[in-house]
């Protein structure tokens, strides 16, 4: 099991915000597999209280995902999340090329659910509002790299809104795209803001899977953090 000391990007005295892997959840899955929970212990440097996760990250989306070291900051930090105080920003490789350049999605969200596919997220004019703005910042081989920044922080948003949105899964992605090798998306940055302290933030680097789809840091700018 991987360290996630070595995945720290930012750490001071109320939080830590980490570069989750792909593949790790963030809740204990149902099939006993490892999952944040497991690496908490080793997360404490010198706190006797396990830091716990403010938000949750999709199982394969890698990226900045912050964690509170004390109930008091946790309090703080997930009242920021739902003022939508808290910028965060996403880069994805989608299976095709849209036609503009950048633009807004605002496609409300349903959850349904059936035996055969179990459950999903839905556009539904009675959902949820949810708002994406996004941006293209490459494109290579039929496929973009695209750049999203949520307004709002629903289940499976970006994933749902780049294929009903821009008309194209997320490369890799087992519910809305073609499920073939790993999914691409990653928390690029994340900023909380704390009052008059300095937000705590961080920007994760790109993982390796976006450079072997032919996308690398290079294809990143200022306006991606």
């Amino acid at each position: 099991m991987a360290l996630l000391t070595d995945h720290v990007l930012f750490l001071d005295g109320e939080a830590i915000i980490i570069d989750k892997p792909a593949g790790l959840p963030v809740d204990a899955p149902r099939d006993g597999s490892m999952s944040l929970e497991n690496h908490l212990a080793s997360l404490t440097f010198g706190f006797q209280r396990w830091p716990l996760p403010v938000h949750r990250l999709d199982r394969d989306t890698s990226g900045c995902l912050l964690l509170a070291r004390n109930p008091k900051a946790h309090k703080r930090f997930a009242a920021a999340f739902e003022a939508g105080t808290v910028v965060k920003r996403y880069v994805a490789v989608i299976d095709g090329i849209p036609q503009d350049d950048s633009g807004t999605i605002a496609l409300s969200l349903a959850k349904i659910s059936s035996p055969a596919k179990g459950w999903r997220m839905i556009p539904a004019k009675a959902g949820k509002p949810a708002v994406t703005h996004w941006r293209k910042l490459a494109e290579k081989d039929g496929r973009a790299l695209v750049a999203f920044t949520p307004e709002t922080g629903r289940t499976h948003q970006i994933r749902v809104h780049a294929e009903h949105g821009l008309g194209f899964g997320i490369l890799g992605d087992p519910v809305y795209g073609n499920g073939i090798g790993p999914m691409l998306l990653h928390s690029r940055f994340l900023s909380v803001p704390r009052g008059g302290k300095p937000a705590a933030e961080a920007a994760a680097p790109l993982p390796e899977t976006f450079a072997a789809a032919g996308f690398g840091a290079d294809n990143l700018d200022d306006a991606s953090l």
